[in-house]
Formats: structure tokens, C-alpha cells, sequence
């Protein structure tokens, strides 16, 4: 099996020229920094203790913003090193003003470039976010005897099924993990199948509160027509997921004449396309990245812009998150629901069960198994303006002790290993 799949990634290697002309050309990578992705540094590696985190895209990044934070304070540590996979979670990091943390790409997951990363970086530690899980680099770390933690742990019926099916090539790879920490119920079990030695259970870290996320108010001209307007926000929508929301504004619009609704596509390379979609319906549609500031006349406004959610779910009391009315098994709640607003969300929600039985337990999360439920809910929503703010506390309580356990654990991984050099 991992014969195949190193056949697999240098057929990757192979194509990649035609692969990577083609992503720069749609805008999914950075036309001068993917070399990264080739073991080529843009950055220099000091001397010190470094830590390394890796995560995807921009959410596994995002969540480990106030953990990194909190790392910088640890003069043990020179350097934090983070990579990702996508340009979007690149655009976002550079929001974020440190002192000690770099970005860089992660590199294909062949061994002639694994090596070469490791070598070069040298990490003290690494860790892993979510369902980060590279053989080649794996295999290289333990190697190195570099111990490797996986972060916020997320393993899916779906995702243990696939590495399931090849189980002593999944055990060769699972047992490279030093310590694990799940972020629910259903990962703990899982991991304990895939045999992971070192496991607790902390919970989730997209509970905790970041500071430095770009939770900045909206411009004030924009802000103030939105304070004029009733407003809903649809996020992280995928294909279809736009126009099924589209026809609830135009049903709510006869009841709610100065209806505003935001839609957060979660691949805003997708807004040109959406655009014209809603424009066929009728509807007034703005781009965010327009810049315009008078939206009287509009309906939809599409933000197609990188990074700014958080702004848009601080103007309303009701999100709908995507990813649920189709089988991809919904979108993180957490969010949203930390900054105050009630979650709508369709049937589909496999992803983030546990998630979403705490929101129902508080109310604050809502199930639509249609556009017209969704519309009846989003009736009921949108009149009532009295947020309960006190059942969001409640999330942010919980955010701040897995936070503050999480940040104790990695310290005393880190102290452990700088005693051992």
C-alpha cells in the first residue's frame, strides 16, 4: 500500500507544472511562493527551540491562533514555525501580528522532500491539527525521534472507514503519533482502533476565544446600512446551497421589505458563478470586494473576500451554516455561535454531531430539512432581536478551559523535550 501511494504522489510530482499553471491560473496557489511546496524556504530556520504546527486551511489554522498565542510567551521557544496547504489560509495568517511565528507551505508528501523540510527545519516538536495525517512526513519525524502531537483531533466514520480499509499500512502510520488529543467522543474512539498509545481528551479548541482574529467592526458607512436592515448571514455555503437561501430572501422579502442577506460562499473562488446564478433570479447582488458602501438597493450582498466572517456574524443574530442541506456533513458552528448568533443548519451535519447537541441543548442551534424550514425558522429569527447573551457566555467559558488545558499540556511536552537535549 504505501508503494502505491508514493507512485501516486510522484505521478503528482510529475504532472505538477500543468497542475500548479493550472491553480495559479484559478487563483488556489501563490505564483511566487508555491515553490515552498518544493522544499524551497523562504524563510531561515535560527537558532533555537522551534515549534511547528501544520494544519490545511484556514479553520485548522484559525483554531489554533489563541494556542499560539499563548506559546509565544514561552521564552523556551525561539521560533514557531506554521504551514498550511491552501493559498486562502496564507491570505489569512498575515492578519495576525507576531513576533515569533512564520508561515510557510507544506511540502508534497514524497520522502526526497519530507527530508529535506526536516532537515532544514529541525522542529522540537510537531503538531499536527485535526485530520493531518502525511505517511512519508510521519515517518520521517519519527525518525528523527521528534514527537508528534495531533491537535484538536478529528476522525469521521467516513474518513476511519478509508483509512480502515488498509489496516496495517493505517496501524504503520497511526502508531508515529506520540500523544493525541481528541476533539470529541467519536475521535477518541477511532483513535484508539487506529491503536494511538497516548490519548486524552480535552475537547475542542474552536471553542476558545482569539483575540487577534480580524473581529474588527465593518467599515461605518457599511455597519450603518446594515443597522438599517434586517439582515441573515448564510455561511460557508456550497453549490446549490446559494440559490435554496436566495429563495428564502425572496419569500421573507414580501414580509420583510428592507431584508438584507449576506452570503459567505466557502470557496469565494465560486462568486462570479453565484453571482450570475442570483442576478437570473432577480435579485440585486453586491460584491464585497467592490468596495461599495450604499446598499439600499441591494439584496445579496456576496462576500468574496478572505477572512472577514467573523465580521459579518457580528452584525446578526442568525447564521446559516452550509455544508448541511448537502451530504458533506456541514460546516464548524462554533464560530458563529461563540460571537452570538443562533445557528440554522440543514440534515446533513455528520461531521460535527457532538457540536451540534451542545448548541441544541442551549437553543441556539436550529435544524431546517428544507428551503421552507428554512424559511420559517429564518421568519421566526429574524424578528426576535433578543439574544440571550447569556447562553453564549456559556460557550466562551467552555472556550477559555480547554484553552487554558491545552496551552498546559503542549507546555509540558515542549519543557519535557528541551530537558532531554
Amino acid at each position: 500500500m504505501f508503494l502505491f501511494y508514493q507512485i501516486l504522489v510522484f505521478l503528482i510530482i510529475f504532472f505538477s507544472p500543468i497542475i500548479l499553471l493550472f491553480r495559479i491560473f484559478k487563483k488556489k496557489e501563490d505564483k511566487i511562493r508555491f515553490v515552498e511546496k518544493f522544499s524551497i524556504f523562504s524563510k531561515k530556520r535560527m537558532n533555537g527551540n522551534l515549534v511547528w504546527f501544520h494544519g490545511s486551511s484556514v479553520g485548522e489554522i484559525l483554531s489554533v491562533i489563541p494556542l499560539i498565542e499563548n506559546l509565544e510567551k514561552n521564552k523556551s521557544i525561539k521560533q514557531i514555525l506554521v504551514t498550511s496547504s491552501t493559498l486562502s489560509s496564507s491570505i489569512v495568517f498575515k492578519k495576525f501580528k507576531f513576533k515569533k511565528v512564520m508561515h510557510q507551505f507544506f511540502p508534497i508528501d514524497v520522502f526526497f522532500l519530507t527530508n529535506k523540510f526536516l532537515n532544514y527545519w529541525k522542529p522540537t516538536i510537531a503538531i499536527f491539527i485535526e485530520s493531518e495525517i502525511w505517511p512519508c512526513m510521519f515517518i520521517g519525524i519519527k525518525k528523527r525521534r521528534i514527537p508528534l502531537v495531533l491537535i484538536n483531533a478529528r476522525i469521521t466514520k467516513k474518513t476511519f472507514d478509508k483509512w480502515f480499509r488498509f489496516k496495517n499500512f493505517t496501524y504503520g502510520i497511526f502508531n508515529k503519533i506520540s500523544f493525541a488529543y481528541p476533539q470529541n467522543f467519536e475521535t477518541l474512539k477511532y483513535l484508539k482502533k487506529l491503536k494511538v498509545s497516548n490519548i486524552k481528551l480535552i475537547g475542542n479548541l474552536k471553542y476558545s476565544e482569539n483575540r487577534n482574529n480580524d473581529t474588527k467592526i465593518l467599515d461605518k458607512k457599511i455597519l450603518n446600512e446594515f443597522r438599517s436592515r434586517k439582515i441573515w448571514c448564510a455561511s460557508s455555503t456550497h453549490l446549490g446551497e446559494e440559490l435554496i437561501c436566495a429563495k428564502s430572501h425572496i419569500k421573507l422579502k414580501k414580509k420583510f421589505k428592507n431584508l438584507l442577506t449576506i452570503i459567505i460562499p466557502r470557496h469565494v473562488q465560486r462568486s462570479d458563478e453565484i453571482k450570475k446564478k442570483l442576478e437570473e433570479l432577480n435579485l440585486r447582488v453586491l460584491l464585497r470586494s467592490s468596495n461599495k458602501k450604499k446598499l439600499k438597493e441591494i439584496d445579496i450582498y456576496l462576500v468574496d473576500t478572505y477572512g472577514e466572517t467573523n465580521k459579518f456574524y457580528k452584525t446578526t443574530n442568525t447564521v446559516f451554516l452550509g455544508g448541511s442541506f448537502i451530504k458533506h456533513g456541514g460546516q464548524n458552528p462554533i464560530e458563529p455561535a461563540r460571537l452570538g448568533a443562533n445557528i440554522i443548519h440543514g440534515p446533513h451535519v455528520n461531521n460535527f454531531k457532538e457540536v451540534y447537541k451542545l448548541l441544541n441543548s442551549k437553543k441556539i442551534s436550529y435544524q431546517a430539512n428544507n428551503g421552507s424550514q428554512l424559511t420559517n425558522i429564518l421568519e421566526k429569527t429574524i424578528k426576535d432581536l433578543s439574544n440571550n447573551k447569556s447562553k453564549f457566555l456559556k460557550i466562551k467559558n467552555v472556550g477559555k478551559s480547554i484553552l487554558k488545558i491545552t496551552t498546559n499540556e503542549i507546555n509540558n511536552l515542549i519543557r519535557n523535550e528541551i530537558k532531554k537535549t
